[in-house]
């Protein structure tokens, strides 16, 4: 199996083949110049693994949530891929990508019995959330959502994840492994978990190896149903309008 993967969800921009179990991954820290950077990258990738565009099974994307404009960045180009070598895409979660790369940079977590609760920040005193199983990270124990710090607790308590009163450093440690760095968040860094990786990023590699799970569950869709997983769908909506106003 050979599955192309592209990711600009955040600060960065990465590209990554998965063949038969190995990846191999490019990646570049850039605020900007996604567009710029991201094609040329999927050049070189390709160029170095021997293949071309048409002898891959299938390409991966991150979905979301996530920056609006770097998940329109890369679900644009990998459109315009699958399109041009009728291929199928895979469709990752974000959050499902930097839960595994937590635990892909420290093994150890591997061993904890306790999730991970993978968070970005969504601005506007928000964050993008997900809660994973430590030893299969494509495993949402929660769905993805978007809620203030407060509104996590609350989750995690309603869920039984977190009990009432855990939080603070004076209770004591959340049984939870936090990635990203939606924990920046003093309310949510409250909650004291037992580890905390604040600047994990979302890479191409941990996408590519969850696309791999995926496609074999036959969660492939084509390119033109292709949806960003915005999860703020209303902000959206109110972009788009000051873009293009109704008549």
């Amino acid at each position: 199996m050979k599955i192309l993967a592209v990711d600009t969800t955040s600060g960065a921009c990465s590209v990554a083949l998965y063949d038969q179990g190995q990846v191999k991954e490019r990646f570049v820290r850039a605020e900007r110049d996604h567009t710029r950077r991201l094609l040329p990258m999927v050049e070189q990738v390709l160029g170095e693994s021997g293949y071309s565009l048409g002898q891959l099974d299938s390409l991966a994307v991150s979905q979301g949530p996530g920056s609006f404009t770097g998940l329109r960045i890369a679900i644009s180009c990998v459109q315009g891929l699958a399109f041009s070598a009728d291929l199928p895409v895979v469709p990752v979660s974000s959050l499902a990508a930097l839960a595994l790369g937590a635990v892909r940079e420290n093994p150890d977590w591997a061993t904890r019995q306790m999730p991970v609760l993978a968070a970005l920040d969504a601005r506007m005193q928000e964050v993008y959330w997900g809660l994973y199983d430590v030893t299969k990270p494509g495993h949402a124990l929660l769905p993805d959502q978007v809620s203030s710090p407060e509104q996590v607790i609350a989750s995690l308590e309603s869920a039984g994840y977190v009990t009432a009163g855990e939080s603070g450093v004076d209770q004591g440690k959340a049984a939870l492994l936090a990635a990203g760095p939606g924990w920046g968040y003093p309310e949510l860094a409250e909650l004291n978990p037992r580890e905390l990786l604040l600047d994990a990023g979302i890479h191409a590699q941990d996408i590519a190896v969850l696309a791999a799970d995926l496609w074999q569950q036959g969660k492939q869709v084509s390119a033109d149903t292709l949806q960003p997983a915005y999860l703020r769908n209303e902000v959206t909506w109110k972009k788009r309008e000051r873009i293009r106003p109704s008549k």
